[in-house]
């Protein structure tokens, strides 16, 4: 198969791989972004009909009709943003982005633009799932009532995300195909074994106008795999198992019938119902070629990405508690952010839109929290401390007073931040005039179990590796590890090393080393 558009790949891991190995069968793949320099020298031999780039910054995008970004989670809203502002069509893998304000503002921008903003939910696109949804629509089985989804397997466990973010998105996505509306109403419920607040088995509950129900029951603790979809009608009952070798689309003329007020059982024939069978990924990738002509696209749009997260966001609230409505002066009845039952926020404290605080966490009185911000386990937030939008703090962290954390700055888990510079039990010292400011400035790391010294400032995307102990300022995109804290080298915005040339220089041409310094130069 032959098209004429050229398509650029960003990102070149697993699932990255399978659209620059179908691209290529669909003889639309012309570029390849990836930032490793060894996995670069690989795909030059096995794709030369590519062009390869360090960066989505060093693409010239006007040789190019379309993207698809294969990148990890996180940083899909920065590369899509970046690609819709400049007019391009763009793919991006599921999710679409990491909450429901990112995914807004992205599908806003694809509208502004008037280019096409795609969704990768794949499974939309398999054989079985349209011949299924054709089905439906035909009255096949009549009105459809119920559809239940089971997503099993042993292992694929994730450390980042529970396995309602890991596997349930492809059937909530199938779901709202099939019935054609959002749920009303979600309920999940689930367990938690192998780390804490990181549920490994879930069951959710979707209710749907016309009284129409769901229900997804997903784990990575199965014995076995199974992916298998049933769905029931007033007329009859379709099942799909997508992990049977046949992968068969069964229908039972099966179902109860009221027959002079008794129900009665209606038994009927089983029928095998034939499909063309085929690639989904190759079925994607084709539409959203065959959409790079402007045309609008009817499945797997940005509003069809923004639905999945928003149930995938209500499911996560119920699976970890009801957000806090009445239960302290803290959190008003109209609250716009999410406080688990078990956590604490102290009156007097600003918390903005979409920040979530999970389990057994404090946050105390005089802190100001922005938008979107992720408080871990077992955080405690002491008074009057910053803390900017898009912040990550996990398990186990205290922020003290004093301290102030600027967008995006992520903390790991069980690293410690200091607020005295001479602490003694014997001799108390209380109140700011004691406290030694630290400054962590926008986008900086902090890797696991590291220690930061009170009265120090770290730079704008720095990294700081796991364990270090840091006793003194750090440049901006500055890589630090050891005890004491040592600059090893220099990362760029998305944390991959930095080489220079002679001219210090960056390999990518965006970043400049002058006397241990390193300014980004722009696009």
């Amino acid at each position: 198969m032959s098209n004429n558009k050229k398509v650029c790949v960003i990102g070149a891991g697993r699932w990255g791989t399978n659209h620059i190995k179908t691209l290529k069968n669909l003889g639309s793949l012309a570029g390849i972004v990836e930032s490793r320099e060894n996995r670069r020298e690989e795909l030059k031999t096995l794709f030369p009909e590519a062009q390869l780039f360090h960066s989505v910054t060093d693409v010239p995008l006007d040789e190019f009709d379309g993207f698809t970004v294969a990148t990890p989670a996180e940083t899909h809203f920065e590369v899509g943003s970046y690609l819709l502002e400049h007019d391009k069509h763009v793919l991006i893998e599921k999710p679409i982005a990491l909450n429901t304000s990112e995914a807004g503002k992205l599908k806003q921008l694809a509208d502004e633009h008037g280019v096409n903003l795609m969704v990768g939910h794949v499974l939309l696109f398999h054989p079985a799932i349209i011949k299924i949804k054709e089905l439906i629509d035909s009255g096949k089985i009549g009105k459809l009532e119920y559809i239940y989804s089971n997503r099993l397997n042993l292992g694929t466990v994730r450390t980042e995300e529970n396995i309602l973010w890991s596997f349930a998105p492809h059937d909530i996505s199938i779901f709202q195909y099939f019935i054609g509306s959002n749920p009303t109403e979600v309920v999940s419920r689930g367990g938690a074994f192998l780390q804490p607040g990181i549920h490994d088995t879930t069951m959710t509950t979707l209710t749907y106008p016309d009284n129409v129900v769901g229900h997804i029951f997903v784990s990575w603790l199965h014995p076995f795999k199974e992916h298998r979809m049933v769905i029931i009608g007033s007329k009859g009952m379709i099942s799909f198992e997508d992990s049977s070798q046949e992968k068969d689309i069964l229908f039972y003329e099966k179902g109860i019938d009221w027959i002079q007020g008794e129900p009665i059982k209606r038994d009927g024939p089983t029928e095998v119902m034939p499909y063309e069978k085929g690639f989904p990924l190759t079925n994607e990738l084709q539409y959203f070629l065959d959409h790079l002509d402007d045309s609008k696209l009817e499945i797997a749009d940005g509003q069809n990405a923004f639905d999945v997260l928003e149930v995938l966001e209500k499911a996560t609230e119920s699976l970890q508690g009801a957000a806090l409505e009445t239960a302290s002066d803290a959190v008003p009845e109209s609250s716009d952010y999410f406080v688990h039952e078990t956590s604490e926020v102290d009156a007097g404290v600003e918390v903005g839109q979409g920040t979530k605080i999970w389990h057994y966490s404090h946050v105390q009185s005089g802190s100001t929290l922005g938008e979107n911000v992720s408080i871990g386990q077992n955080v405690n937030v002491g008074n009057n401390v910053k803390i900017g939008n898009g912040v990550k703090i996990q398990n186990n962290v205290s922020v003290y007073e004093g301290v102030e954390l600027e967008d995006y700055v992520f903390c790991g888990p069980s690293m410690v931040f200091t607020n005295i510079q001479r602490p003694r039990s014997e001799f108390p010292q209380r109140g700011t005039e004691f406290y030694a400011k630290t400054l962590v400035k926008k986008s900086a790391s902090i890797g696991a179990n590291a220690t930061i010294v009170c009265g120090t400032t770290i730079g704008e995307y720095a990294f700081i590796g796991a364990g270090a102990v840091v006793t003194k300022d750090v440049p901006a995109f500055a890589l630090v590890v050891g005890n004491p804290g040592r600059i090893i080298g220099w990362v760029d915005k998305l944390g991959h090393k930095l080489k220079f040339d002679d001219q210090g220089l960056s390999e990518c041409g965006k970043y400049r080393l002058t006397n241990e310094t390193v300014k980004f130069l722009g696009n």
